[in-house]
């Protein structure tokens, strides 16, 4: 076996909270307030929905809210991958990757390793370039018990509830993780400013 080599299980489609929109010429992540599952098959109008997609819509009334899941194994961290992220603008490839004490950052002699002190303290990363970036493995429905879906997110709070719910659950399965029926569910964002009141 090839040294070094990740090995991934099939990917049958993404699930997203938003939408891709055209504006001034640019296409342009926008904000959403449902899910949506996709195929891993593009058109020039983006990512062409998946079949789960319609059924979970017409079930929630138009808005998919909440996504039944499973996982396909008992570790956390074989489920969800979270690292620092810094992306090459142009290419779409990652040029830094690190988990806030090393990295593996690409340079001219080829990737090196470097200390990583989280963006906040990271020359490369300043301007706000380098982010969270989260990935969670999910089976939807029994067609293909070893396909996922993968959920992406740069929030850092989205990943740290993600990563803490996994550990509880874990925890109070007793490391039967894959075993439990699971729902990704949308919840409402609140701030101060929900309780503020103004004088």
């Amino acid at each position: 076996m090839l040294k070094g080599l990740t090995i991934t299980p099939p990917i049958l489609g993404r699930i997203s909270i938003g939408k891709i929109v055209e504006k001034n010429g640019k296409r342009l992540p926008e904000k959403d307030d449902q899910f949506t599952i996709t195929s891993q098959i593009q058109s020039r109008e983006g990512w062409l929905p998946h079949p789960y997609d319609e059924g979970l819509r017409k079930a929630q009334g138009g808005k998919i809210r909440s996504i039944p899941i499973r996982l396909m194994f008992n570790e956390p961290e074989l489920n969800f991958r979270a690292e620092y992220t810094l992306f090459d603008r142009n290419t779409g490839r990652p040029l830094c990757v690190g988990n806030g004490e090393t990295c593996r950052r690409r340079t001219e002699e080829g990737v090196v390793a470097f200390p990583c002190p989280s963006p906040d303290g990271c020359a490369l990363a300043k301007g706000g370039a380098c982010k969270p970036y989260g990935r969670l493995n999910v089976v939807i429905g029994d067609d293909d018990p070893l396909g996922i879906f993968i959920f992406r997110t740069t929030g850092f709070n989205s990943i740290r509830t993600l990563a803490a719910r996994l550990h509880y659950f874990q925890a109070i399965s007793g490391n039967r993780l894959s075993c439990l029926p699971l729902e990704l569910r949308l919840r409402g964002k609140s701030t101060l400013q929900s309780y503020s009141t103004t004088r």
